[in-house]
């Protein structure tokens, strides 16, 4: 990662200053850099603070919505197949007959290790278990620690503490996966990256001044 930091600084520097603000919006899109560590980048290649606390969120916040809207889409996707295949189902218990209009076998002829799995019931039954039958993967200290902060204080608190466990990319996808209203995850994850890059930037601008000073 400090090869990476490394990397986009000395870019920045060499570049013309047209083009500066371009390299800092791709760092900022980057997880881990993100518009907070980019916008120093920015400061500490020289640029003028304010285009580099700018660039960076704007670089991150477009990433983080590509992510949201791409992310909701195919969670839209995944409930309404699995609700169709609810419909299937209990069509064809109804009726009498399986999902493929053939007469519904009798439950009582199944023994429990024959039985067929249930269904998800959500977007989150599919993303936690993979395939039917596999177990679902322990959650990071990150992951687990979002979860703790989205419990607590909902998606306002979340989204402005969530930089501290994991980065907005990644928040993004927890809460789209909960369901979480689209306009409502963007509202708050640009307000978070909004606060995080301000901060950042000014630190970086005041650690620069008392260096030079």
């Amino acid at each position: 990662m400090n090869t990476l930091i490394e990397f986009f600084q000395g870019l920045a520097a060499q570049v013309p200053d047209l083009l500066q603000p371009f390299i800092i919006a791709v760092a900022g899109a980057i997880p881990f850099i993100e518009g907070e560590v980019s916008s120093i980048i920015g400061v500490w290649a020289g640029m003028n603070p304010v285009l580099a606390g700018v660039a960076g969120a704007i670089g991150n916040f477009v990433c983080v919505t590509v992510i949201v809207v791409a992310g909701a889409r195919a969670r839209r996707a995944v409930v309404a197949r699995q609700s169709r295949k609810r419909e299937l189902v209990s069509t064809g218990s109804a009726t009498g007959t399986g999902a493929a209009g053939l007469p519904a076998e009798d439950p009582s002829a199944h023994t429990p290790a024959e039985a067929a799995p249930p269904l998800a019931e959500s977007a989150d039954d599919v993303q936690g278990h993979g395939r039917l039958g596999e177990k679902a993967k322990p959650d990071s200290k990150g992951r687990a620690k979002f979860k703790r902060f989205l419990t607590r204080f909902g998606v306002p608190g979340a989204s402005l503490l969530g930089p501290l466990a994991i980065p907005t990319q990644i928040t993004s996808t927890i809460l789209v996966s909960a369901g979480v209203k689209t306009s409502w995850i963007l509202l708050w994850q640009g307000i978070a990256v909004i606060a995080w890059t301000t901060l950042t930037t000014l630190i970086a601008t005041g650690s620069l001044a008392l260096l030079a000073g």
